[in-house]
């Protein structure tokens, strides 16, 4: 019933950007927290960002701050990860997930949907 696609991943050289999708079907982002993770091969996946749909609170990882930016069209059920200023380091796959609550967060167990992931990949 419920589906998150993430989408607008990509190939990309060092400082351009790029902007991910996140769409939901057979859900509201209405009251909930969206968040943004990555995860590079051999790790666990780490929160990159969150927002929160109820007041648009919002939080970041400490390497991306300044350089990604989280926002909600809360009509169209989608949240988006603007990223510019691209570094290698960045190079991951990365997942939108959805969870209930009005509070931002980075830990994963907060989180109850998940989408498949987009490639993001940066050159040097």
């Amino acid at each position: 019933e419920v589906q998150v696609v993430e989408s607008g991943g990509g190939l990309v050289q060092a400082g351009g950007s790029l902007r991910l999708s996140c769409l939901a079907s057979g859900f509201t982002f209405d009251d909930k927290i969206i968040g943004w993770f990555r995860q590079y091969p051999g790790r666990e996946r780490e929160g990159v960002s969150c927002i929160s749909s109820s007041d648009g609170s919002t939080v970041y990882e400490d390497s991306v701050k300044g350089r990604f930016t989280v926002s909600t069209d809360n009509a169209k059920n989608t949240v988006y990860l603007q990223m510019k200023s691209l570094k290698p380091e960045d190079t991951a796959v990365y997942y939108c997930a959805l969870g209930p609550g009005v509070e931002p967060t980075l830990s994963p167990f907060s989180f109850q949907y998940w989408g498949q992931g987009t490639q993001v990949t940066v050159s040097s």
